[in-house]
């Protein structure tokens, strides 16, 4: 492994410990010495990491640090470009328009070699067949309810076109072909459940955090429908 490829994987490693980590278990984790960990810690404070903690205390890398100009594989190119260009067809504009500038802003920094082969990717996403349902509401609140973790009072119709209000805990947006489904935790029926936002009416943010962080909701709901965490 190269220096720069160990320094980048010693900055993907921090970030997973919300707490101080010490230092023998990262070297232990990336198989260098306590010496040589201590001097790639100290390269990556130079270079503007904030990374706090000394030897014997464990060390904890605070959020905020841009990575420099990042080097990636030709599958992790790929899957980039693949995962920008769905999203650029499958969601809402805004997400759309963000997917775009990111890649723009990675292209930006890639060297020219791999910025060709992100040019030149060729997997395609094709046009969504199916018909897009426009919401009544803006997904763009959505996702700030799921972002600041608040509780949300919503009007929903379902299929037998019955409207109720409820109270809702929305942790997750999943995006289908021509639709998209919000997965809450429901205070009325007191459990998980999946509305589509199409059939929401009406959507107001409440400024009460509900009472569970949005992690630990997700964790669970995954766990109830059996599905593995990423």
């Amino acid at each position: 492994m190269s220096r720069a490829q160990r320094l980048l994987t010693l900055l993907q490693v921090l970030r997973r410990y919300r707490f101080p980590v010490a230092g023998a278990v990262l070297a232990q984790e990336l198989d260098i010495s306590l010496r040589t960990l201590y001097r790639d810690i100290g390269t990556l404070k130079e270079q503007g990491a904030d990374i706090e903690g000394e030897a014997g205390m464990g060390f904890l890398l605070r959020p905020g640090f841009m990575l420099p100009p990042l080097m990636f594989g030709d599958d992790e190119i790929e899957a980039l470009v693949l995962g920008a260009r769905w999203v650029a067809s499958r969601a809402d504009d805004e997400l759309g328009k963000a997917a775009r500038s990111a890649l723009d802003k990675i292209a930006a920094v890639l060297p020219p070699e791999l910025r060709h082969e992100l040019d030149a990717s060729a997997l395609l996403v094709p046009p969504n067949g199916l018909p897009v349902i426009t919401p009544m509401i803006s997904p763009q609140a959505i996702r700030q309810a799921i972002r600041c973790e608040h509780k949300a009072q919503i009007y929903y119709q379902d299929v037998k076109e019955t409207q109720t209000a409820r109270t809702i805990w929305p942790f997750a947006l999943a995006y289908f072909d021509g639709v998209q489904l919000l997965v809450a935790w429901c205070e009325l029926r007191e459990g998980f459940r999946h509305f589509r936002v199409d059939r929401i009416h009406e959507l107001n943010i409440s400024p009460e955090r509900y009472p569970r962080r949005r992690q630990a909701l997700l964790k669970a709901w995954q766990e109830s429908q059996g599905i593995d965490s990423l």
